[in-house]
């Protein structure tokens, strides 16, 4: 426990006592960084403002000596800017003061089971060192689909990946090749829902000179380009019921005919299929065959949508805006306020939608901060609720009654932040902006 403030050490060092750790302090960074280099400790609290040595130099020094150990940083002020640069920097979460005992409990624990559960470092294979390279996110839920990612480097099985689009499923596919036996083979993507119907069979099996019409040269089809590598047959789901018959046989015999040729040939090749859509459902009503769906349902793997991670989109959102500044020259910043909003969208296209915001936010800034206003009125919406472009075009038509308005858009606010933090009222505060204690008031008065 880091802490200049005596009073908020003997506080902490209370509360966690009564509840069986046992807590050693250190009145600054400096002595903080002394104590972590002789020995292993469990969990780091520390403030962020600090004499001799500050929080983040307590946070980078515990992630050089002991990688696996949790830190929790404290912040008097609850910026969102200095909390999503702590997590970026690698802290576990943030409490912000004042707090309650319950807070600092459940923060302890949860880190606790996160070091806990956290993969050993191992030696890494192939293209695949670290998968959070291209997985960007500090979330459970992103940590199991990495989690998973490791557990299958080595693996071939098939495997299939559903999740929203722009969720990032090809990255992953690309991923679990890289980390494969098969890492130094191709890897072929095939878009099942952008080729035509008529095309289909010749993309995926090839076809003979003069087969059909427009056949000027035999070609090889993507399972034969793929040989000893990896076929990504992403939004699987839109094939055709003809073509899933075909591509049944070809996974079980492991063998394609070529359009306009009598043999089969053998055909050694793993594959990865993804979709958007429940094809339970779909097998349900008859329009996905099912003897396919568990012939590809060997390993499923089932991605968050952006939503669902709330703690990870101030992290992409300035990793984005990091990539874009670099590519373009810029030296862009995004604002308190962008980023509240941010975190309150609901992000229907995911991350993909988030990383082409970011770039034309940077193209189009004038200054050197993006702020709320420069966002789309989709994302300062919040969500569809009542906004302030809804309190605009009303006034626009006569008389609003404004306090009415105004309760309106705060209890869409308050709503919305309590259900990106999964009900954890003192994330939702830091949202916000706010004290636990406020948002606690505001809740009372709205009779939530």
């Amino acid at each position: 426990m880091v802490d200049d403030d005596s009073g908020v050490r003997v506080t902490l060092r209370g509360m966690l006592a009564r509840r069986g750790f046992n807590v050693i302090e250190a009145a600054d960074g400096a002595a903080a960084i002394a104590r972590l280099n002789t020995g292993p400790v469990d969990v780091v609290i520390t403030d962020l403002v600090m004499p001799q040595a500050n929080g983040f130099e307590v946070l980078r020094r515990a992630r050089e000596c002991q990688p696996r150990t949790p830190v929790i940083m404290l912040t008097a002020e609850g910026s969102i800017r200095d909390c999503v640069a702590a997590i970026q920097a690698g802290a576990f979460n943030f409490l912000t003061k004042p707090f309650q005992a319950s807070d600092v409990e459940e923060q302890v624990r949860a880190a606790l089971n996160s070091r806990d559960s956290m993969p050993r470092p191992r030696r890494s294979t192939g293209d695949l060192s670290r998968p959070q390279v291209a997985l960007i996110g500090q979330s459970k839920l992103l940590r199991d689909v990495i989690d998973s990612v490791e557990r299958l480097a080595g693996n071939t099985s098939t495997v299939l990946i559903s999740g929203e689009s722009g969720t990032g499923k090809e990255v992953v596919a690309r991923l679990l090749h890289s980390s494969s036996q098969r890492a130094g083979r191709p890897f072929i993507a095939v878009n099942c829902g952008a080729i035509p119907e008529s095309l289909i069979e010749s993309e995926l099996f090839g076809h003979t000179k003069g087969s059909f019409t427009g056949a000027t040269e035999a070609r090889a089809g993507k399972f034969l380009q793929a040989e000893g590598g990896t076929l990504f047959l992403d939004e699987i789901s839109e094939l055709q019921l003809a073509l899933q018959v075909k591509l049944l046989r070809v996974l079980q015999e492991r063998e394609v005919t070529p359009v306009g040729e009598a043999n089969a040939r053998r055909v050694d090749v793993r594959i990865i299929a993804a979709t958007n859509r429940d094809l339970e459902t779909m097998v349900n009503e008859g329009t996905f065959r099912k003897d396919l769906f568990y012939r590809l349902d060997v390993i499923p793997l089932k991605l968050p949508a952006l939503r669902d991670r709330y703690e990870d989109i101030p992290i992409l959102a300035n990793y984005f805006l990091e990539a874009n500044n670099r590519r373009l020259g810029r030296k862009v910043a995004l604002s308190d306020e962008a980023l509240s909003f941010m975190q309150l969208y609901e992000w229907p296209g995911n991350v993909r939608e988030m990383e082409n915001l970011i770039e034309r936010l940077v193209v189009l800034c004038k200054g050197d901060v993006i702020g709320g206003s420069d966002l789309p009125a989709r994302v300062r919406a919040v969500g569809g609720g009542p906004g302030l472009g809804d309190a605009s075009a009303a006034l626009s038509h006569g008389a609003i009654d404004l306090p009415a308005t105004m309760d309106g858009i705060e209890r869409t606010l308050l709503e919305q932040a309590l259900r990106q933090a999964g009900g954890n009222k003192t994330r939702a505060a830091a949202l916000l902006g706010l004290s636990r204690t406020t948002l606690i008031d505001k809740l009372k008065r709205f009779g939530e």
